[in-house]
This record gives C-alpha cells, sequence and structure tokens, in this order.
C-alpha cells in the first residue's frame, strides 16, 4: 500500500460553502442546519453533512487525522468518517454539548438506523487524533490526544462495507450555528489493526 495521502483522492460528498484544500491541511467551515443521523430515537433523518473521502477497495488500513476546532455551540462536531450511502455510514467526533461537557464518541448507521455511543471529556479540548482501521467490513475507532498513543473507542460492522468503500473526513452544525474545522497530518497506511489471534470463530452448518 502506498502510505501517501494527497488531496487530489478526495471527492466531495455535498460541498460546503467555504473550504481550503491542500495535501497539508483541510479546513471546513459548517453551514447551520448541517447533519448525518439516522431515525433512532430522534425519529428525524438527516443527511446534509458536508463529506469529503477518497475511495479504495483495499481490505486492510489505517487512516489517521487531526481535528482541530472552535465548536462553541450544542452539537458542533468534525471528524473521521465512513460514508457508503444516506443508510450506511459510521463516523467519530467530540460533539459540543455545554460550556462545562463535550462528548467523545462515534455512530454507526446500519440499514438506515443510527446509534451513539459518547463518553463526557472537558469543553475546553479544542483537538484530538482519530485513527480508522479497516479489516474487509470491520472497522476498529480510535482517539488519542498526542497523535502517538492511541485508545480504543469501538470495534463495528459496516453491512454494505463490500469492496470498494469511501472514507475520509467530514463537520458540521446541527444547530443554528457555524464553526471552522481544521484537518492535519493525515494519512493512509497498513492496518495497525492486527487479526485476532485468541478465540477461534464459532461456526455453524
Amino acid at each position: 500500500m502506498n502510505p501517501t495521502f494527497t488531496a487530489d483522492k478526495l471527492k466531495w460528498t455535498r460541498e460546503p460553502a467555504a473550504y481550503s484544500l491542500s495535501d497539508e491541511e483541510i479546513t471546513i467551515t459548517t453551514l447551520p442546519h448541517t447533519d448525518l443521523w439516522q431515525r433512532t430515537y430522534y425519529h428525524f433523518r438527516n443527511d446534509n453533512a458536508p463529506v469529503l473521502q477518497m475511495e479504495t477497495d483495499e481490505e486492510f488500513f489505517s487512516f489517521v487525522v487531526k481535528t482541530q476546532f472552535d465548536s462553541k455551540h450544542r452539537f458542533d462536531q468534525c471528524g473521521v468518517v465512513v460514508y457508503l450511502d444516506s443508510d450506511n455510514w459510521l463516523k467519530a467526533s467530540i460533539e459540543y454539548e455545554n460550556e462545562t461537557i463535550q462528548h467523545l464518541g462515534s455512530v454507526v448507521t446500519n440499514q438506515g438506523y443510527s446509534d451513539w455511543a459518547t463518553t463526557e471529556i472537558a469543553a475546553d479540548v479544542r483537538e484530538m487524533w482519530y485513527r480508522l482501521s479497516r479489516r474487509g467490513q470491520d472497522f476498529r475507532l480510535e482517539c488519542s490526544t498526542d497523535g502517538q498513543h492511541f485508545q480504543q473507542m469501538r470495534i463495528c460492522h459496516l453491512h454494505e462495507a463490500k469492496e470498494t468503500i469511501s472514507f475520509g473526513i467530514y463537520a458540521c452544525s446541527p444547530e443554528n450555528s457555524s464553526f471552522t474545522a481544521r484537518f492535519t497530518n493525515l494519512s493512509l497506511g497498513e492496518c495497525m489493526w492486527l487479526a485476532h489471534d485468541g478465540q477461534a470463530p464459532d461456526y455453524f452448518v
């Protein structure tokens, strides 16, 4: 695998009103009322966030990105994404809540239904690294404060992540707000999520 990540490989799904794009840095300025969510609990369906991705048929890889942001309104968010279509995607980000806390978490959407797994962190956190790893249709999401030591956030499965997929970054402001997200240190390389060597899988005839 070529570990070089270049901006010319990226394609927009819903281009934002304001952005900058280079191999070293990408910025996205969000528009109000943009989001990714499908049905669960809230019942509404929001699918209008700007998403910037590249395609690959590589079954095993790790993608790393550093995010920096000046979010200050509820649900403002930016992070890493695997967006296949409206009903099948995953994302990991920090969502601003109030002057005290934010939610560091992830959403996995399969067949048109989203979930949301989070943990509370301090509201003054203004940057976070993410590492997205793929092994076939399975994915691992990790985060880091220094880009060196990553902690697992989630392991999940995307039913429609067959052969060629798209992955990259996103930013959005679900309520009436706007902020600028900055993405740097983007890299693509060998899968850092090693194959499981413990209990053998169960096979049913």
